[in-house]
């Protein structure tokens, strides 16, 4: 996978970017985002539209595609996710990864409990259905093993990054194969799904937080990064029956991915 270096614009373009990105910014949480909440919280959001689709899922994944703009991404759809309840899991790079996601399909993301205290994001990851988890704990880790197949169970789907956490961008980490357990009890179809920002993937390490970079820098950072594309590659499910053990399942998860980010999809 080619990498680049975090950042390859000039200062003078990125306070262009900022000149105009700040006040999209502001208008998508100041205006946009009320109105979205204030729909949300109304019996309409309940109703199907055309596609089946309730119209509150539709209106979430429309905000979070928005803010995906407002940083410039051009997200392209690959492929098609799977209809009904279903595991969704993909390689983790950034925040912003669960906006891209959830801009193409509805589904409750298993995310680190410090998500939910981030700004905008946090807000829109709670009315996505986040199922949040406060990393290095058991206790916990049972509650989202038990939500997680409760909801699969419901027909409801969920999207879980098995990597367990983000990296440098350069490389898809190993899976952790009891994340799979819920789809396995439930009996559901398991959807890699490979996200790839820039050209053949060639921004991964640009999106990826830097070394000791936290949330705002990253976010900061991104806001005046070039426009660039960025591929949600939905590949070609996994029927836990057929395979049988959960590390097998994550095994033949993670070389789907692996194999899509070098351009190769299946």
């Amino acid at each position: 996978m080619p990498a680049t270096p975090r950042s390859s614009s000039n200062p003078a373009m990125r306070v262009v970017r900022y000149a105009y990105r700040i006040p999209m910014l502001a208008w998508h949480a100041l205006v946009h985002l009320p109105l979205v909440m204030l729909a949300l919280s109304l019996p309409l959001a309940r109703r199907p539209l055309a596609s089946g689709e309730p119209l509150g899922h539709r209106l979430t994944r429309w905000w979070q595609g928005g803010l995906m703009r407002v940083f410039g991404f051009r997200l392209r759809r690959i492929g098609s996710p799977v209809e009904g309840a279903a595991m969704f899991v993909a390689n983790h790079v950034s925040w912003v990864d669960i906006l891209a996601l959830h801009s193409q399909r509805m589904m409750g993301f298993v995310a680190k409990y410090e998500i939910s205290r981030w700004p905008l994001v946090g807000w829109m990851a709670a009315k996505g259905e986040t199922i949040f988890h406060r990393r290095g704990s058991q206790e916990s880790l049972g509650g989202v093993m038990e939500e997680m197949q409760a909801r699969l169970r419901a027909g409801r789907s969920v999207g879980v990054f098995p990597e367990g956490r983000t990296r440098g961008g350069d490389e898809v980490g190993p899976f952790h194969a009891r994340i799979f357990s819920a789809a396995v009890e439930a009996a559901v179809p398991v959807q890699p799904v490979a996200l790839r920002y820039g050209e053949g993937g060639d921004a991964q390490t640009v999106v990826a937080f830097a070394p000791g970079e936290h949330f705002v820098g990253n976010f900061l950072r991104l806001l005046g990064e070039p426009g660039r594309v960025g591929d949600v590659i939905f590949l070609e499910p996994i029927d836990p029956a057929a395979l049988g053990s959960r590390r097998a399942i994550a095994g033949l998860a993670r070389e789907r991915i692996v194999a899509a980010m070098a351009g190769s999809h299946g």
